[in-house]
């Protein structure tokens, strides 16, 4: 994250509103030994940058709001909801040939793998080279044999925050996680919803770098 750097007089400007407000620009102006022309382009940039706030016949006064912290307030009301995609699934009794075309075909690191509906685990390209090179029958070997199987999956709800899935895929070095719905968390019965990968977290920050 790339942070603010004020000039001296900034801060000057900053403290004095901090300690007075509301203040004019006059006032301030008097306190610096400076004109209120001279000023007008600091009190502009802090204006726009939401850190003072300019109020007709009262003066300014400091709300200390800065770009970090909007995007930080931005990213915290952000939920998965908003930017998972659509998950890509395999039947556990389908081949690993048949996980392997899923991967290529719908251009994805990673496959889900159900059984009527319910999330059984997941399977990577990584699993899939370790299959092919392993000598495994490609075209008969269930995909269920070399899938990663719950509990061991890192899974997210569709209500959590984008962060903390985020932090999830950071901490687990893992590129996609699935997000599920539900059914009896004690008997870890899950209906898959959608995925969140990697590429959905960078595509956010994207856009929230170009819209600021």
């Amino acid at each position: 994250m790339t942070y603010i750097e004020y000039s001296k007089r900034q801060e000057k400007i900053i403290e004095i509103v901090k300690t007075n407000q509301p203040i004019t620009s006059l006032q301030i102006a008097e306190r610096l030994g400076l004109t209120r022309s001279t000023l007008r382009p600091d009190l502009t940039v802090l204006t726009m940058l939401n850190i003072l706030d300019a109020r007709p016949k009262v003066g300014y006064v400091y709300i200390g709001k800065n770009i970090e912290d909007d995007i930080t307030n931005r990213i915290s009301n952000i939920f998965v909801r908003d930017i998972m995609s659509l998950p890509v699934v395999i039947e556990e009794n389908r081949s690993v040939y048949d996980a392997i075309v899923y991967v290529f075909t719908e251009d994805v690191g990673t496959v889900y793998v159900i059984n009527e509906g319910v999330l059984q685990g997941v399977v990577s390209r990584k699993d899939l080279l370790k299959g092919s090179m392993g000598g495994l029958d490609l075209h008969h070997t269930p995909v269920g044999v070399i899938m990663t199987r719950l509990p061991k999956l890192v899974i997210a709800s569709n209500k959590d925050t984008v962060i903390s899935v985020a932090i999830k895929l950071i901490e687990n070095e893992i590129d996609s996680i699935p997000i599920v719905e539900i059914i009896d968390d004690e008997k870890n019965i899950y209906k898959v919803v959608g995925r969140v990968t990697k590429t959905n977290i960078t595509r956010l920050f994207v856009e929230l770098g170009t819209n600021l």
